[in-house]
């Protein structure tokens, strides 16, 4: 039977909590949360099993903070014997406007720690991610500053409705496949509820 893991990047603390840099936590929990799963602390994560279609999913939160999220996502891969195309990898982007998502099989960590991380465990960037656009409305040299900083109040419509086709995503992605997932949401534009 398929098994998949999904990932959601960003860093443990409350000072990160609800942060930009912390979407794909946000992102994970809402779907472990959907389906009656329970997160307990253990090895390099905060994990959740939960059944979705019959089809078994273990959702993992890493506990290693953003730059070393490639030893969580190789451990419990191998632990649990999912192939790299039943994984998913959730992280915030800063190159796609607050509206977009970008779900793909494989591509480049575009500046992003985490997945250069995961990139440099693997040994490639051949691992599907689903990139959740958070804007670049920061100044020269301020990135830093914005993927920690707190969403605006005025995005938080906007983020809340991308965390729910997100979810659709996820679900979408262990049902049907990638392939289909992209075709499906791939050119959508998230702008309110």
């Amino acid at each position: 039977m398929s098994k998949f893991l999904i990932i959601g990047l960003g860093n443990i603390g409350n000072e990160y909590a609800n942060t930009r840099h912390n979407i794909g936590f946000d992102v994970v929990h809402a779907f472990v949360q959907k389906h009656g799963g329970v997160f307990r602390n253990d090895r390099l994560a905060f994990v959740a099993d939960v059944k979705f279609k019959g089809k078994p999913v273990v959702c993992i939160c890493p506990t290693t903070y953003m730059n070393l999220s490639g030893k969580a996502f190789k451990y419990w891969m191998d632990k649990e014997k999912v192939p790299v195309e039943n994984t998913l990898t959730i992280v915030d982007d800063v190159a796609l406007p607050l509206e977009k998502i970008r779900l793909r099989p494989a591509g480049s960590a575009g500046g992003h720690n985490g997945l250069k991380d995961i990139q440099a465990t693997l040994g490639n960037d051949v691992y599907p991610k689903l990139r959740f656009g958070v804007g670049n409305n920061y100044p020269k040299g301020m990135q830093a500053d914005f993927v920690l900083g707190k969403w605006l109040k005025a995005e938080v419509p906007v983020v809340t409705a991308k965390i729910a086709m997100c979810v659709d995503i996820v679900e979408s992605f262990i049902t049907s496949g990638i392939a289909q997932t992209m075709s499906t949401f791939n050119n959508m534009t998230v702008n309110t509820i």
